[in-house]
């Protein structure tokens, strides 16, 4: 299958599989590791526009927050999953979206997905 933006980037989706079992003390054992490459995305810079009038808008109207990302049609991305974007690990917000197919080209249109930089 033909990489839908030939001059995209590559996001690597880290995922981690279902629980084996729990450890002595209950705790929930880490599953197999289930990352994956997506090969192909367009990746958008993704702004927070700060209240008006509020202390942090002295200074500066907007403050990167993360990135949005368009993945290739038919992409599998959780709200559990992070994504290494740019080096950077981000964590999947919201539900991802998928634009379904075009009503004037039958072509499926991009997976879009929220993904906010882990700080701390």
């Amino acid at each position: 299958m033909p990489v839908p933006y030939p001059f995209g980037e590559t996001v690597r989706i880290l995922r981690t599989g279902l629980s084996p079992g729990r450890d002595p003390r209950g705790q929930p054992l880490p599953g197999p590791d289930e990352s994956f490459d997506v090969y192909g995305c367009v990746v958008t810079p993704r702004a927070q526009t700060l209240q008006v009038g509020g202390p942090e808008q002295q200074g500066r109207d907007t403050v990167i927050v993360g990135y949005t990302v368009y993945a290739p049609p038919g992409t599998q991305v959780r709200t559990t999953d992070k994504a290494r974007i740019r080096g950077e690990v981000c964590e999947i917000t919201g539900e991802p979206g998928d634009w379904g197919r075009s009503p004037f080209t039958g072509t499926r249109g991009p997976v879009q997905v929220a993904a906010d930089r882990v700080t701390g």
